[in-house]
């Protein structure tokens, strides 16, 4: 390597950059005051204890811990039990006593078997000590005296002994949501229903006839039962859960002390023109009285018609011919067709149940009285029949009869259409 390229221009600097490095590192050990107490270098650890100094050892200039000296007994330690609040003797050197288990400086979290004294029961501070904790909790009715000397039994146990009896006041079926559910419990207010006894046969050829199997007959009698229409009684049924309203209740206890006979029918319902809400059964009147057939109307109908034959007809029979009325022959009551059954007219009142026609008279005398138009010498007929005909309009809101129309030549027809007017018509 020649001269000219040992001293070339890059060189010199290298070597003045590493001189000047040579010189600025003559002492590396740091600054006494940057290892002293305050500084970076005395930073410790969390709840670290302050290093033990010899007693009566002032401590270094700026020393944070010779400003505040540690007193005869610390504020506050743990004791041996792991509770808090306790003195303890305090150290030689000043400093507070160390932990058990020779952690120092820490302190256990408030929810560990450490702070709550182990095990075997949790342990709590007082104004009067320790408390111990039991294993099974605290009673506080026991604390408190309530139940002292009784058991205290609670309302799922004694719904399970009322099971367990058979006693249970309200219904409890087992099984629910499965394909057999059934009933455990029966209330002690239901009445069990009694069998009922088997017909003793009447005739030879049924005594000796063999006998059928209990298994058949119960499978007979199920059947038999499961076609029979079942209805309950409307009357004890809420309004609120479906039953007859306030009104047609009202009805049926009018009817009662009319003396009428009736029974209630299921509701009869053909589209929107046709139907009975709820219909009865018309099967006689007070006195006796009997309807043939049997008429399915309703109550309002039914009311009119019963005050109409115990005020007016039966009156003017025994008037007349000194018998009583025996029975009522009508021909028609609830029938869903037109007025007269004529093609376009309006709905007749018969669609609703609301009307009935009477076609003959029947007295206890046994004499007949048909309602048609009578002859020149049937005086007590044609008496009996316009008596009757016209004292009706104080009950019905229509009366057609023999004369009116040849629709109405062989019957009377009452009806109660209600009209806005209010108008009733009668055609005597």
């Amino acid at each position: 390597m020649s001269i000219t390229s040992a001293f070339s221009p890059a060189r010199p600097v290298a070597l003045a950059a590493a001189l000047l490095l040579a010189a600025c590192s003559g002492d590396l050990t740091p600054p006494g005051s940057v290892d002293g107490e305050s500084t970076v270098n005395a930073i410790r650890p969390t709840g670290a204890p302050p290093p033990r100094r010899a007693a009566g050892d002032p401590g270094e200039a700026g020393d944070p811990y010779a400003a505040y000296p540690a007193g005869e007994a610390p504020v506050s330690a743990i004791d041996s039990a792991g509770a808090f609040g306790g003195p303890t003797e305090s150290a030689p050197d000043g400093a507070g006593a160390p932990l058990e288990g020779g952690q120092q400086g820490r302190l256990p979290k408030i929810d560990s078997d450490e702070a709550l004294g182990g095990t075997g029961g949790a342990q709590v501070a007082s104004a009067g000590g320790v408390l111990q904790i039991p294993q099974e909790g605290i009673n506080m009715d026991e604390g408190l005296g309530v139940g002292q000397g009784e058991a205290i039994q609670g309302l799922a146990e004694a719904q399970a002994e009322e099971i367990a009896e058979g006693n249970a006041t309200q219904v409890v079926v087992d099984g629910i949501g499965s394909d057999d559910p059934r009933q455990l419990g029966q209330p002690q207010d239901q009445q069990q229903a009694q069998p009922e006894p088997l017909p003793l046969p009447e005739t030879e050829a049924e005594m000796a006839a063999p006998a059928a199997p209990a298994g058949a007959r119960g499978v007979q009698q199920d059947q038999q039962v499961a076609f029979i229409p079942r209805f309950d009684n409307p009357m004890s049924v809420p309004e609120s859960r479906g039953g007859m309203p306030a009104a047609e209740k009202a009805c049926r206890q009018r009817l009662q002390r009319l003396g009428v006979k009736f029974r209630d029918l299921p509701s009869i319902g053909k589209g929107r023109s046709c139907g009975i809400a709820y219909p009865i059964e018309l099967q006689g009147l007070s006195g006796g009285i009997q309807i043939r057939p049997a008429a399915q109307v309703n109550c309002q109908i039914t009311e009119a018609f019963a005050k109409w034959v115990k005020n007016e007809l039966a009156p003017s029979a025994r008037l007349r011919y000194v018998s009583g009325v025996k029975s009522i022959h009508q021909m028609s009551s609830y029938s869903c067709r037109t007025m007269n059954s004529q093609r376009g007219a309006a709905m007749s009142e018969h669609a609703r149940g609301n009307a009935i026609d009477v076609g003959k008279i029947v007295l206890n005398s046994g004499k007949e009285i048909l309602i048609r138009k009578k002859g020149f010498f049937a005086f007590r007929e044609k008496g009996l029949l316009k008596a009757v005909r016209t004292d009706s309009c104080k009950y019905f809101t229509t009366v057609l009869g023999p004369g009116s129309d040849r629709f109405h030549k062989d019957h009377f027809h009452f009806d109660l259409r209600m009209r806005k007017s209010g108008y009733r018509h009668c055609s005597l």
